[in-house]
């Protein structure tokens, strides 16, 4: 069953803004290169994401499926929503995103390491 899994932050100091969750709150995180830091707790999850190329415009809630991400874009369109980023890599997984009829633009992951 698809469930919201993760919170991604745009950020401009990636490691900056990691210390001050790991001091604030004592998270704990990993490094994904010097552009991506996330918890990984398996529970819900924050990324923070210095990527300017593609910086979200505010909170970026995320979707993870367990299988077929082709398939969760095909829905995702013939339910009505418009596809913002279509699928592609990052370390760890795959990804796409889309905006909902209301304008909320949410992404929809699969991960590697299932």
């Amino acid at each position: 069953m698809p469930r919201l899994s993760y919170l991604e932050l745009s950020v401009k100091n990636v490691a900056g803004v990691r210390d001050f969750y790991a001091d604030a709150f004592g998270w704990g995180f990993t490094d994904f290169g010097p552009g991506y830091s996330a918890t990984t707790t398996g529970d819900t999850d924050l990324g923070l994401s210095g990527d300017e190329d593609h910086p979200a415009a505010a909170m970026l809630p995320i979707v993870e499926v367990t299988s077929d991400l082709e398939g969760a874009l095909d829905k995702v369109v013939a339910a009505g929503g418009t596809i913002t980023a279509p699928i592609f890599s990052y370390p760890g997984g795959r990804r796409f995103h889309f905006r909902d009829p209301a304008g909320h633009e949410l992404g929809v992951f699969l991960s590697d390491q299932d």
